[in-house]
């Protein structure tokens, strides 16, 4: 299955094929390792560890994900975390006041801002009551102005993937772009669609470090598309858009990817127990399939329910004003001391 006739040269923004790139001191000369004297960027010479600019490639964080990732360094951009990735999507495809994209509430925010920063019509699906992807509506939704469809899988806020057979559909039917957003896909047991971007040009796939490598303090997210989008992407973004800091951090808990997969199969064998758990709680309703690092669950009155954990110092999401969530709180998956709190708050409030 593979979709035909695609051209990306047909999506991107006219300025954006005529813009010539900023190019940096460090885009000029790429250092070899070797002991050299630096006076071409104007920096402060007194070595303190973060005097000189960063790599505006950040080639060795590339370099170590393409190997995990089993792709070419040339399939991935990173970006000051996902948001400025999705950032620079919109800008490189979507024309202001012309142009619409695809979002499928209830979904991650995000998309909805975006729109509204690059003036950009956001023409919204509802999913359906299981939370999977409407094709006849999406498709009616659909006209010549339509360049993406956003689809979160494992979706936010409701933690469930969204079917295979769905995406394909999209891919093979939509001559636009198809972006996947794979924040919670690292505590799923389906596979990632970085695994098939030779067979769909149109798909792009983010992912990020902030919540499987415990890493959302540091800002870094991560693009995967086709040598052809990521170039287009990289004559946009700001030249040293990750800092320093930010790379050395990620390269550091990169190599210690043994640590990271211990960390996600302690918080599935955890969101299994807090399922459970949270089952037993009266005034829970219903709790929602997930293959996330969250558990979203219907109660009886949600803003109640808030108030009343808050009250007991603690803090959860209510998701009760989207669409399709009415009444349901999202409870992050934390440390078996803070699932044994938010347990023991529930009861306390259920017998109160």
């Amino acid at each position: 299955m593979k979709i035909t006739q695609f051209n990306i040269d047909t999506l991107i923004r006219d300025n954006v094929k005529h813009l010539k790139p900023y190019s940096s001191a460090r885009d000029e000369y790429v250092s070899d390792g070797s002991e050299m004297v630096f006076l071409d960027a104007n920096e402060n010479p007194f070595e303190n560890g973060v005097n000189r600019y960063p790599d505006p490639l950040q080639r060795k964080v590339k370099e170590i994900l393409a190997a995990q990732k089993k792709v070419s360094p040339t399939n991935i951009l990173l970006g000051n975390g996902s948001d400025e990735v999705l950032d620079l999507i919109f800008r490189v495809f979507c024309e202001p006041k012309e142009d619409n994209i695809i979002s499928l509430p209830p979904t991650y925010g995000m998309y909805k801002v975006l729109c509204g920063i690059n003036n950009i019509e956001n023409r919204e699906v509802l999913l359906t009551e299981d939370f999977q992807l409407d094709i006849e509506n999406i498709a009616k939704s659909i006209d010549e102005h339509t360049k993406i469809i956003f689809v979160c899988s494992p979706n936010n806020p409701t933690g469930n993937t969204i079917a295979t057979s769905s995406i394909e559909q999209l891919l093979t039917s939509f001559n636009g772009l198809v972006v996947i957003d794979e924040a919670y896909i690292d505590f799923s047991a389906n596979e990632s669609w970085i695994n098939r971007l030779e067979q769909f040009p149109n798909l792009i796939v983010t992912q990020t470090l902030s919540k499987a490598y415990g890493l959302a303090g540091i800002r870094l997210g991560v693009c995967y598309a086709s040598p052809e989008i990521i170039s287009t992407l990289n004559k946009i973004k700001p030249p040293y858009n990750v800092n320093e800091l930010t790379q050395k951090r990620a390269l550091e808990r990169l190599q210690h990817i043994k640590q990271v997969k211990e960390e996600v199969a302690q918080l599935l064998t955890d969101r299994k127990k807090l399922n459970a758990a949270l089952l037993e709680v009266p005034f829970i309703e219903e709790v929602f399939p997930s293959d996330a690092n969250f558990l979203l669950a219907r109660v009886d009155d949600a803003n109640k329910r808030y108030d009343q954990l808050l009250a007991k110092g603690i803090v959860v999401r209510n998701r009760s004003t989207q669409p399709l969530c009415d009444n349901t709180l999202r409870f992050t998956i934390g440390t078996a001391q803070e699932n044994q709190q938010l347990m023991d708050a529930l009861r306390s409030i259920a017998a109160s």
